[in-house]
Formats: structure tokens, C-alpha cells, sequence
């Protein structure tokens, strides 16, 4: 692929203010949400009508810049600093959810990291602070979730659901990935944290899916994107032939929030473009 095409392959971008506010009334956690695909939805779901708590660990300035842009469409927002890895900093951070907006209504299960290493020299600390975060910081923020919606039941006024937990996975729940064992296996375990969790709150009108980003355009992945080089070279793995946008996750998001998502429950949902259709084998392998 030339640098000329790589050049002209286009963003999607999301309208500022969208006029329909299918979210409205109802208030948004999105966890890890100063940058990249949390800032992505954060955005998307208060621009939806939602009011967001932007959770956050380092770069509080970037947090509040999020905050702003939400507020700026009408919705409420705040920024909150939790470590989701630590149990007492997540209760915390509910409990001045509840606080300031007095419940919660969507969970978006973002906050993730990498520590990467070959197998063999990968240590015990990263490994465990990759599962720290991916899955077990999603495990204590769905457990505070699960337990304000089944107090507080279906608010049918805003949703005819009683809550929505979006679990954000990776493409890598499924496809391996040498290198990065310890975050293959967090995205893995996600996967059936978040079909184990569906099945047993079903019965509450809470409804639990996750969302599978392939190669979406960040800062952590600078380097696979930045280049026509290595543009060019990630467009092998993609059969639709453009990096995805924070705005596809997105959109992708405000969707399974809705009620126009009301009968989707359990569900991977992979936006990847493809990228889990195995194009390696499109000759024929």
C-alpha cells in the first residue's frame, strides 16, 4: 500500500451533539475514561444524554478536559480518581457516584494496561498487575454495580432495564497473542467473567455484554499506526482495511446501552474489522 492511500483511507467521526439523547436521564461510570477508548465513550455516552463519571488513575488535567466536553452537551459529569485494582478505592468511588448523582444505570468495564514480555522472562509482578486491573478491577466494579441495581430495581422512567454493564475485552479473548500472555489470559477471563455474571443477573433485568476492540487508533498503540510503513503492515491483519476509531467503540457503546439493545444480553460484540475473520487464510491458507 502506497503512503498516498494510507493518506486518504478516512475517520469516522461522531457527530458533537447528537439530536436523538437516547441515553438521557440516566448516569454513566466509565472506568479508565481520561484517554483513548474510555475517553472515547465517556464522550460518546453524555453526548447520548448521559450523565458520566469519568474514573481515572494518572493525568487528571486529560480527565477533566473529558468532563468539559461532556458538560459542554448538556449532561453532567465529574471526574473521580480509583485504582479499580483496589477494593476500598472502588467503593469509594460509588459511593460518591451515588453521592452526587444517586445511582448508576451503565458500568462501562474500560480500565486496562499491558506489561509485556516473552513468557519466560515475564515476572510474577506483571503478570499480576495486568490481571489486577483487566479482570479483577472489572470483577469489584461489576460486583458494586450489580449490588445498587438489584437495590434499586428498574427505573422504567429512563431504561426498562435495571442496569447495563459493558465489559470492555480485546480481540485477544480469542485470538492468541505471543508476547503478552498475561494480557491475553486477562481478556480471556473477562470473557467468561462477563457471560458467568449475564447469566446469573438475568433474572433482574441487568444486562451484561462486552465489547471486543480490534486495532483501534490510540496513544498505546502509536507505533502499529503512525508510519505508512506500519500502517500498511496492520492493514494485513484487517480485512476492512482501516484502523479502527475511538468513535466506532463508541457508538458501539451507546448502542448496547440503550433500550434498542434491550434483548442483547451475554453477548461478545467485536469491532475489529474483521480482524477475527483470520484474513491470513483469505487464499486459502
Amino acid at each position: 500500500m502506497n503512503t498516498a492511500v494510507v493518506e486518504q483511507l478516512p475517520e469516522v467521526v461522531m457527530p458533537a451533539c447528537p439530536i436523538l439523547k437516547v441515553l438521557k436521564g440516566q448516569r454513566a461510570l466509565v472506568t479508565g475514561a481520561n484517554s483513548g477508548i474510555g475517553k472515547g465513550i465517556a464522550i460518546a455516552l453524555g453526548h447520548a444524554g448521559a450523565d458520566v463519571v469519568v474514573n481515572y488513575v494518572n493525568g487528571e488535567e486529560t480527565a477533566e478536559g473529558v468532563v468539559e466536553d461532556i458538560q459542554r452537551c448538556g449532561s453532567r459529569s465529574f471526574a473521580h480518581r480509583a485504582d479499580v485494582s483496589k477494593e476500598a478505592e472502588v467503593h469509594a468511588m460509588f459511593e460518591r457516584m451515588k453521592e452526587e448523582f444517586g445511582t448508576i444505570d451503565i458500568l462501562v468495564n474500560n480500565a486496562g494496561l499491558q506489561k509485556d514480555a516473552p513468557f519466560d522472562q515475564m515476572t510474577l509482578d506483571q503478570w499480576n498487575f495486568v490481571l489486577g486491573v483487566n479482570l479483577t478491577g472489572q470483577f469489584l466494579c461489576a460486583r458494586e454495580a450489580v449490588r445498587e441495581f438489584k437495590r434499586r430495581g428498574v427505573r422504567r422512567e429512563v431504561s426498562c432495564s435495571a442496569g447495563k454493564i459493558i465489559c470492555i475485552s480485546s480481540v485477544h479473548e480469542v485470538i492468541p497473542w505471543a508476547g503478552h500472555v498475561n494480557y491475553a489470559a486477562s481478556k480471556g477471563g473477562v470473557m467468561m467473567m462477563m457471560k458467568s455474571i449475564a447469566q446469573e443477573v438475568a433474572p433482574y433485568r441487568i444486562r451484561v455484554n462486552s465489547i471486543c476492540p480490534g486495532a483501534i487508533r490510540t496513544p498505546i498503540n502509536r507505533a502499529a499506526w503512525e508510519s505508512p510503513e506500519a500502517y500498511a503492515d496492520l492493514l494485513k491483519l484487517i480485512p476492512y482495511k482501516r484502523i479502527g476509531e475511538v468513535d466506532d467503540i463508541g457508538r458501539a457503546a451507546v448502542w448496547l446501552a440503550s433500550d434498542d439493545a434491550d434483548y442483547v444480553h451475554g453477548i461478545s460484540l467485536f469491532v475489529d474489522g474483521g480482524m477475527t475473520l483470520y484474513p491470513g487464510f483469505e487464499a486459502g491458507g
